[in-house]
């Protein structure tokens, strides 16, 4: 079981590295064209930080272990809104913009409901099975269409934002070289997650489900953990929260979207207990920015956070 879990740790490195190798490689190829840092952002980088749970996912989804796929989004995006603001709070309350709690956890609160709605079809209404379709997967991705330009519309407002947003420009070999290697490690490195994550829970009796969850859900995370932490430290909160809640909104609406394009998924109603804790965790984030100190998350909200994810996960354990 060691080589496994080795070449499971081996595989995410692989995965942060081939979306950095990536995004660097095609925002010096974007550069090298005039396009504008605004566009590079809101593609390349956008997209770059979710290649991970993106690639793992497609993987998951076309080689049939559907638990694994939806479990590593509804996983990531609990992870992301109870540990990562749980603890980058914790470093140092953060402070929200207005617009980040009239529109975008609003959005975050939305895109979970989405998605219930669209994998019950059966429960709800008895038409089909619960499977994600690809008319569902459509839908999904015209709602993401929605949302960037939503976030274009933002950046645009936002006058600074050519400034300080830094593009390395590459000669056109390295450039080209990035961006072929970041996505052969992308796909190396997402295949070694997939198959020794399976390999894992085999070995320990663990549901492909529970695996996803957490496992998948925290490796493909890491990004946003890192940047989150470090954004925090330095203060910089705007950065923090607004990361883990558009990641949240990309991993629903483009991910799933993407997956379910490709190769339709069926869904585990059992995971309906995790987009309920989903749905609570969002409203409970909504709650705070009206509690004691309006539009900040303070240190004891940060804690209940956190704490509610290693209850969580505790109760995701105990079900096995």
């Amino acid at each position: 079981m060691g080589p496994a879990i080795l070449l499971l740790l081996v595989g995410f490195v692989i995965l942060v590295k081939g979306a950095d190798f990536l995004v660097n490689g095609a925002s010096s190829i974007a550069k090298k064209f005039n396009v504008s840092n605004l566009a590079i952002g809101l593609t390349v980088v956008a997209f770059g930080t979710s290649m991970p749970e993106m690639v793992v996912n497609v993987i998951s989804g076309v080689s049939g272990k559907s638990d694994a796929a939806f479990g590593n989004v509804i996983g990531s995006n609990n992870f992301n809104l109870l540990l990562i603001l749980g603890l980058s709070g914790m470093i140092y309350p953060l402070v929200v913009q207005r617009k980040t709690i009239s529109y975008e956890v609003p959005m975050s609160l939305f895109a979970a409901l989405v998605l219930y709605l669209l994998v019950n079809d059966f429960r709800l209404w008895g038409t089909e099975p619960n499977i994600l379709s690809r008319l569902d997967a459509s839908i999904l991705i015209g709602f993401f269409c929605l949302f960037l330009f939503y976030i274009y519309r933002t950046m645009k407002q936002a006058s600074d934002y050519e400034e300080t947003t830094e593009i390395k420009i590459y000669s056109n070999w390295k450039s080209v070289g990035f961006f072929v290697l970041g996505l052969i490690m992308l796909v190396g490195g997402g295949k070694l997650v997939v198959d020794n994550a399976v390999l894992m829970a085999q070995h320990f009796g663990l549901s492909e489900k529970l695996i996803g969850l957490t496992i998948l859900a925290a490796g493909t995370s890491l990004p946003e953990l890192a940047t989150s932490a470090v954004a925090a430290y330095r203060k910089n909160t705007d950065i923090a929260i607004g990361n883990v809640v558009g990641s949240n909104i990309f991993n629903i609406f483009l991910i799933l979207g993407v997956t379910g394009l490709i190769n339709p998924v069926k869904f585990n109603t059992a995971l309906n207990f995790d987009i309920y804790v989903l749905t609570a965790a969002t409203v409970l984030l909504m709650i705070f920015m009206f509690t004691l100190n309006t539009r900040k998350l303070d240190r004891w909200e940060a804690v209940i956070l956190f704490v509610g994810y290693i209850v969580y996960t505790v109760y995701l354990i105990g079900l096995e």
